[in-house]
């Protein structure tokens, strides 16, 4: 660990780190340097909780607001540097800056052996909605978000920003081709969102959604072109209720993401008896129905403990 030692002048944006790391605002040079920066409390703390932080530049008023992530990141090892209002204004990309950029490592991850849930981007290129999904998937608890064909760069300062911390939580690839990348998922469907596929929640009601799942995803201005799409096992989209023209691309991949985790996750509910008395009052009378269905000679009352009070509210409607 170092910190610049006592009396040290604060860096300006002349000063050569800053430089140096102002750089890395360019995709060139970050595939180069295999470093990139975060900006912010909230993308520095995840970034030095992933341990691969290098450089931390702070402001003299974050010496105050965030003097925690300064100890952690010292504590973690890295460099940390003061920078007058300039010098860090020149490192970050926001109107106005929070304070706090660190340069980082690319991040060392691999593709799980088997996804449940992967988000696949073909030819998204609006960091902000790239970074979105993929903190939506990370929400919904898919296993990896993969930017292929013409895809921003994850590692572009708004696509970090945008992805509020998500991009250090769980594999994030990038891939030089769609078709390459779908091929590393042969057991699972590969779901292609558009809005002129089947409808989400028919599938969803038709029990289509608790498999292993691809989503792919196209532009918000042009989706997925014919080939791209065909490479699909079947096209869904979001049924639209109200007057709007169309769902945002993120929004839209934040739903469809969730239904298909819904779906995994009450597939392993029902599947393991030993979990249904965590299911919320409003599931409880289908879940008995179910198990009981499933195991018609009952079960015992210590694996089911609301079991009881369900049957002695059918006695008294009787």
């Amino acid at each position: 660990m170092q910190l610049d030692p006592p009396g040290t002048d604060a860096l300006t944006a002349r000063s050569s780190r800053v430089v140096n790391a102002r750089k890395l605002q360019r995709r060139r040079a970050r595939d180069k340097a295999e470093r990139f920066l975060a900006e912010g409390p909230q993308a520095v703390r995840e970034a030095i909780g992933a341990g691969v932080v290098e450089d931390l530049f702070y402001d003299l008023d974050a010496d105050t607001r965030h003097s925690d992530l300064i100890d952690a990141a010292l504590s973690a090892g890295a460099h940390v540097h003061a920078c007058t209002d300039d010098g860090l204004a020149a490192l970050a990309e926001t109107v106005t800056p929070q304070g706090l950029v660190a340069v980082c490592r690319f991040l060392d991850q691999s593709l799980p052996a088997e996804g449940a849930l992967v988000a696949v981007l073909h030819g998204i290129t609006d960091p902000g909605n790239a970074g979105t999904v993929l903190r939506a998937a990370d929400a919904a608890g898919a296993d990896c978000v993969v930017f292929a064909t013409d895809s921003v760069d994850p590692y572009n300062g708004k696509c970090v920003r945008s992805s509020a911390g998500s991009l250090f939580h769980l594999p994030v690839v990038r891939a030089a081709d769609t078709a390459d990348a779908l091929d590393l998922f042969p057991h699972a469907q590969i779901l292609a969102a558009a809005a002129d596929g089947d409808d989400l929640y028919a599938l969803d009601g038709a029990g289509d959604l608790d498999a292993p799942t691809v989503w792919l995803f196209g532009s918000e201005a042009h989706g997925l072109d014919e080939a791209t799409a065909a490479l699909a096992h079947r096209k869904v989209g979001v049924p639209i209720w109200g007057k709007a023209e169309s769902l945002n691309l993120a929004v839209a991949a934040g739903v469809c993401l969730y239904a298909s985790a819904a779906a995994q996750r009450r597939k392993l509910d029902w599947c393991h008896v030993n979990r249904l008395s965590r299911i919320y009052p409003a599931r409880r009378v289908r879940a008995v129905a179910l198990v009981v269905h499933v195991f018609p000679s009952g079960l015992r009352p210590s694996r089911l403990p609301f079991l009881d009070s369900f049957r002695s509210r059918q006695e008294k409607d009787v």
